[in-house]
């Protein structure tokens, strides 16, 4: 039998009951939002710095407290039952509130006008979010912005844990797209660079072939630009390339690609950025070539139920329309 229907009572019903009184902690409201996410224990354990023992005994508290199971096992690892499924939803709504609390009281004590928080893929923060970032600090002097660059699956996640307003990404696979409400803004044009003086710029267009022959740097694995490229090589017929050098930072690319026969796969606009002739980064090229990378389209994303602060929807709106300028 299914361990979501071993207990009494509806899972709303459960947490109407004053759990709070009952000893539910913040850390334990923290372990189950990791658990969602990362939907492994000794995972979840690792990203809250603790052990997994203590991360279980912490799970044992919460059902003890909830007289309900929280979670239970499947093939690769744990899932939320619908008890912990609400109990995550509330947990998110509390987190995001104790934020805005914090946001609101640090405005009140500087006077200023305001704080967001951004999450953002490389090539939109380049070509909308800094010309609209530009229009907001102009027009108000005293908002502060923060902004993540990374990949959708660190920011969505990071949305999810109310630490970003709004994203500029993608939604990934993995996770449930009724989390999340997203308007799509654009396409990301994806490139191959290489260091000025690689073997492959003497062709006129590298093939396919001629790729998997050198190493290669990568987002890493599960990413959707990864899974772009590596589904291109598939496509192409050919072998995915044999030594792959891992790494989310853009800084760490140009440096490998910089200074050996390295290729990497980015965003059109970060090579058009670094690429540009009599820059300090010049020795960096792109690599004509006979093989398109597709990625979805990314998006404006939001968390469900979720409003926007007024900063933060001034910033949002400015993306938004640049990007359908």
């Amino acid at each position: 039998m299914d361990s979501r229907a071993n207990a009494t009572g509806t899972a709303d019903e459960l947490l109407d009951t004053g759990l709070l009184r009952s000893g539910l902690k913040i850390n334990h409201l923290r372990l189950i939002l990791a658990i969602e996410d990362h939907r492994r224990i000794s995972t979840a354990a690792d990203s809250l710095g603790i052990s997994q023992p203590a991360a279980s005994r912490m799970l044992a508290e919460i059902e003890a407290i909830m007289k309900a199971p929280i979670c239970e096992r499947v093939a690769r690892g744990v899932e939320l039952t619908r008890y912990g499924e609400a109990l995550a939803r509330r947990a998110r709504t509390i987190f995001l509130e104790l934020r805005e609390a914090a946001r609101e009281i640090n405005e009140l004590k500087t006077g200023s006008g305001g704080s967001v928080s951004l999450g953002s893929v490389t090539g939109p923060a380049l070509n909308l979010a800094v010309p609209a970032i530009r229009q907001v600090s102009t027009a108000y002097p005293g908002i502060e912005i923060n902004v993540q660059i990374d990949n959708s699956n660190v920011l969505t996640r990071e949305l999810l844990a109310a630490r970003h307003d709004f994203v500029v990404g993608r939604i990934p696979d993995d996770l449930n797209p009724r989390l999340f409400n997203m308007v799509e803004i654009g396409f990301e044009e994806v490139c191959l660079i290489v260091r000025e003086g690689h073997p492959l710029l003497d062709k006129p267009l590298a093939s396919a072939g001629d790729l998997p022959g050198y190493d290669w740097v990568f987002q890493p694995p599960g990413t959707l630009l990864r899974r772009a490229v590596e589904d291109s090589f598939v496509s192409a017929g050919v072998r995915l390339p044999a030594t792959v050098i891992n790494t989310s930072s853009i800084i760490l690319t140009l440096s490998i690609v910089r200074n050996t026969n390295a290729i990497a796969p980015v965003a059109l606009d970060v090579a058009n950025l670094v690429a540009g002739n009599g820059t300090p980064a010049g020795d960096i090229r792109v690599l004509p070539t006979q093989f398109p990378i597709r990625i979805k389209p990314y998006g404006l994303i939001t968390a469900e139920g979720r409003a926007l602060p007024p900063s933060a929807k001034l910033l949002y709106d400015l993306i938004l329309k640049q990007s359908r300028a």
